[in-house]
């Protein structure tokens, strides 16, 4: 674990067993891309993994698994820009793994977006050299990064010799389970010679043809000889430098990348050449970038006095990282594992359900811009709903470049060693986690505008096909929806069945529900010539509409023991013994590759892998889960839903990062006592890697960005709603007192603080109107330039 000051992230010592985990950590982006915090005196082996990764770059290759074709497409491994070597004049090229490493020491600084390394090496006479590096990716150019190297001799003088080099040699071997899978996704590499101090690389993506762009210029204040010396699909270039016994050289390289995915270029190789060219020197190139930071801090403001304040500030750092104000000018979606590896090939799935609510009341305009990338591709959905026999859109389960699905076929169970069949693409309700951040989003922006063009489309479309697949059982007198996987994961399909899927799963027919009964609400708001047009330009008629809200009343909930059943049936699952696997494998959070490879499968008990209906806990508060119950003729009471959440919570393993989150939120207002567990493991799951080496092959953006929001609307109750913020506080004992900073409807840096059983709201001074705060029975208004303090109610 890594000494943690308020502001930076340090690790001492070289432990080739965590740097994968490091370099993870240590990533640094600007929305655009990012690149690992990777050695660069090092290249890709078993230890080290130095990947650079462009939002949205992705690139397909076909691989033969267990005798099939499989086409699987993965966000590409770009070329590295990082690589600079140097070794003594008496000696091989200086790394970690092969000489003697006297000290070193990383520290990621936060505030400034920043890593710093410095360490001392000792070569083969047995001369020390020391080392220090500060590297940065550049947030005000996102085209632009930068690394300088200072060498200081000690106790000797002589030469030194550097190479800064661009390296097209790269594969996407990131992930150990995916090695044997077709990795090199780079053609057509060349190399070249812009300038005495400038060399570029050239290269395209094989299959989507994404033409790639790289230029490094290399200076240094010492007078040195240097040379190119380019191999094939490397550009290489030398510096032959003098040093003397206690002086400092500084050698800094600066680097530009573009891709044919750019707006306002022709050609990717001659933009990154020009950019180079053009670049300030590191002074000014460095203050720039530390004061877009200054700006993004300010603008996500988060105080946490305790022990999890430091871990919050590093998720936050990630999450912005990932998705900055960068983001809001691509068409790009959230990557799972943000663009820090190579795990879950970059596709995005549904985590933005975890990471658009914080956006949403700190930078609007990137979810818009991440929404924008799902409504881009909702023809593409319409169509797989159609190829399916179905009726409006049904998204897929993994996105990547058009929207087509991209779940694997197969997955490989590294316990057993075999290729299983992979059935998570019938996980429809990624289409309801679309809508309801459509709805979060406008609720918290006021963006109308949105909501009633590509928000409403989507909504339609997606209640459409929820519509389209309810079928009506008369012996129940209720709809069903059959064949579907829900958020557990763990079960695909009942014991013995020849097919795949699972019958009224409960999260994916309550959100369905939700959905139909938004949707509605919505076409009822529009103005009317918006509402003439959006039904003309999607065929609605207003059959459907009463079809709709028929389902949407009479949607089937299960049942068993007086809890809400995960899906039909499943309360007629055995029993696991959960004592015997604990006290046979230790950890068992992925139970399913435990099963399988004793033969078994996890389809045949009452085990899941995260929370699925406790997801219901986490969307909706306690009176809006009531109501939606309400609403398909349940009643969901207090004591209900205690026994619901008790019940899931002795039978879930917990093999998702997302899931501690989860049921940490639910039990803040659930079972109070037990709720810290569960906070307090969402948020080591990264730093502390506690699901088993995943961080390494890139972090968990979902959970990361969940905490953040587990701070500002799940223990304070936050709601935008109505043109409002409601508010509904649980704080818990170990997090009782905080503040934080967020931007509502046209108010930046409102600023919200809960201390001593109080909350303090301040509207900054503007010519906005002023903002209505509920709590509890009372509505206040608070004026720009103004405060409130208001007393919390007794729990």
């Amino acid at each position: 674990m890594p000494d943690r000051p308020d502001w930076t992230w340090e690790y001492e010592g070289y432990d080739p067993a965590q740097e994968r985990l490091r370099e993870s950590l240590c990533t640094l982006g600007n929305g655009y891309f990012a690149t690992r915090g990777a050695a660069p005196e090092c290249t890709a082996d078993s230890v080290h993994y130095p990947g650079t990764y462009a939002a949205g770059c992705y690139n397909r290759l076909t691989s033969d698994v267990a005798g099939h074709q499989v086409e699987n497409e993965d966000m590409v491994n770009l070329p590295n820009w990082l690589p600079l070597r140097f070794r003594t004049d008496s000696g091989t090229w200086l790394s970690p793994d092969t000489h003697k490493l006297l000290d070193h020491h990383q520290r990621l600084d936060l505030r400034s977006g920043t890593l710093e390394r410095t360490l001392r090496y000792e070569d083969e006479s047995g001369r020390h050299l020391a080392v220090r590096q500060l590297r940065l990716v550049h947030m005000v150019d996102p085209h632009l990064a930068l690394l300088r190297t200072e060498f200081t001799a000690e106790g000797w003088s002589g030469e030194i010799e550097v190479e800064s080099a661009l390296d097209g040699t790269v594969t996407n071997t990131g992930v150990e389970r995916y090695r044997s899978l077709a990795s090199r996704h780079l053609t057509h590499v060349h190399a070249g010679t812009a300038t005495d101090d400038t060399v570029w690389l050239r290269c395209r993506t094989s299959t989507s043809d994404i033409r790639i762009g790289l230029a490094a210029r290399t200076v240094t204040g010492a007078s040195a000889e240097t040379r190119t010396a380019h191999e094939g699909t490397r550009a290489a270039y030398l510096l032959h430098i003098p040093v003397t016994d206690g002086r400092t050289v500084t050698v800094d390289k600066t680097v530009a990348l573009h891709t044919t995915r750019d707006p306002a270029i022709s050609d990717p190789l001659h933009a990154a050449v020009d950019r180079v060219g053009r670049a300030p020197d590191f002074a000014a190139l460095l203050t720039s970038h530390r004061t877009a930071w200054q700006q993004l801090w300010r603008n996500a403001e988060l105080d946490v006095p305790n022990s999890a304040g430091p871990i919050l500030r590093l998720h936050l750092f990630h999450v912005l990282q990932t998705l900055s104000p960068h983001t809001a000018d691509l068409d790009v979606g959230v990557p799972a594992r943000g663009l820090h590896g190579e795990a879950y090939r970059g596709h995005v799935f549904w985590d933005e359900l975890f990471v658009l609510p914080y956006l949403n009341l700190h930078f609007p305009e990137v979810s818009r811009a991440l929404l924008t990338y799902r409504h881009r591709r909702l023809g593409r959905a319409c169509s797989a709903a159609r190829d399916a026999g179905h009726t409006g859109a049904m998204y897929p389960w993994q996105s990547g470049s058009n929207g087509r699905e991209e779940t694997q076929q197969l997955h490989l169970n590294p316990r057993s060693g075999r290729w299983l069949p992979d059935h998570s693409h019938l996980q429809h309700h990624v289409g309801s986690a679309i809508a309801y951040n459509v709805w979060q989003y406008c609720e918290a922006s006021g963006d109308a505008e949105f909501l009633h063009t590509k928000g409403a489309e989507m909504l339609v479309q997606i209640a459409r096909f929820w519509a389209g697949i309810a079928a009506y059982d008369a012996t129940l007198g209720r709809y069903r929806i059959r064949g579907v996987v829900g958020p557990d994961e763990y079960h695909e399909a009942y014991p013995g069945a020849d097919k795949p899927g699972l019958d009224d799963n409960a999260y994916t027919n309550v959100t369905a529900s939700w959905v139909l009964a938004r949707t509605l609400d919505v076409l009822r708001g529009l103005p009317e010539q918006r509402r003439r047009d959006l039904f003309e330009r999607t065929a609605l008629d207003p059959g459907e509409l009463n079809a709709w809200e028929d389902v949407s009343r009479k949607l089937h909930v299960p049942f068993h023991d007086e809890v809400i059943s995960q899906f039909a049936g499943y309360g007629d699952l055995a029993e696991l013994d959960w004592d015997g696997y604990r006290e046979r494998y230790g950890d068992i959070r992925r139970l399913d590759r435990i099963l399988e490879a004793e033969g078994d499968t996890v389809n045949r008990y009452q085990a899941s892998k995260q929370a699925d209906v406790l997801m219901l806990g986490y969307l909706f508060s306690p009176a809006e889960l009531r109501s939606l119950f309400r609403r398909l003729g349940y009643e969901l009471d207090d004591a209900t839903w205690q026994r619901t959440v008790d019940h899931y919570l002795r039978r879930t393993s917990h093999g998702s990062t997302l899931s501690s989150l989860v049921h940490g939120w639910v039990l803040a207002r659930a079972r109070r006592a037990d709720a810290w567990t569960y906070v307090h493991e969402a948020l080591a799951g990264d730093i502390a890697d506690l699901q088993g080496g995943t961080t390494g092959e890139g972090i968990h953006l979902g959970a990361m960005a969940g905490t953040l929001d587990l701070v500002q609307r799940g223990l304070t109750g936050l709601e935008p709603r109505g043109g409002a913020l409601r508010l509904d506080p649980v704080p818990l004992p170990e997090l009782s007192e905080y503040g934080f900073a967020i931007r509502y409807r046209g108010h930046w840096g409102v600023q919200l603080r809960l201390c001593s059983g109080e909350l303090r709201i301040t509207v900054p001074a503007s010519d906005r109107d002023p903002i209505d705060i509920a709590l509890a029975d009372r509505t206040v208004s608070v004026a720009p330039g103004e405060s409130c303090t208001l007393a919390l109610p007794d729990r």
